[in-house]
């Protein structure tokens, strides 16, 4: 089952996914699928770790997520954005490709038997990009977030630090 988080930056994604992994499991994994790309990065990145405490199992994977030990468990990816960062560097800025990788991706973790939490960005609300990789990458995170949306059993926004229900399947 995919549970879909979106929202804007810092609008409380993470803590909101966090949290609700906590209210299913004991000992939720949590995925991360950064790349530390500079050191600004290495201090967000180390700030989230701080924030998990020892009930978490934290996982790392830049890609094939689903080949991660995940199999019934209650599981926090975060996030999309990098996930597809990681894939658009690796297919050469290619959309089609990076995009057809991620909903392979999705695709099989949708098959697990696992509460797979989401998160991703809404980076298409913000100001059009001036480049034109940054404006194919927002093309391939809405495309991404909406394939997303469309597999998961719940989805929710986040909105400075309140959810909104955007798709229950209860």
């Amino acid at each position: 089952m995919i549970i879909y988080v979106t929202g804007g930056v810092r609008s409380g994604k993470s803590r909101f996914a966090m949290d609700l992994a906590l209210r299913k499991s004991p000992n939720p994994v949590y995925v991360a699928t950064s790349r530390i790309w500079d050191e600004d990065f290495a201090r967000r990145v180390k700030r989230h770790q701080d924030e998990r405490g020892p009930e978490w199992t934290s996982l790392e994977s830049e890609r094939d997520i689903h080949l991660l030990p995940l199999a019934g468990k209650v599981v926090v990816i975060d996030c999309v954005t990098l996930w597809l960062t990681n894939l658009f560097v690796a297919f050469e800025y290619d959309i089609e490709k990076s995009l057809a990788a991620f909903k392979a991706e999705i695709d099989a973790l949708a098959r697990l038997n696992a509460t797979l939490i989401v998160i991703s960005n809404e980076i298409g609300m913000g100001v059009h990009p001036e480049t034109e990789a940054g404006r194919k990458f927002t093309d391939l995170q809405g495309w991404a977030n909406q394939y997303v949306a469309a597999a998961a059993y719940e989805a929710i926004m986040i909105v400075s630090g309140l959810p909104f229900i955007l798709k229950s399947k209860n």
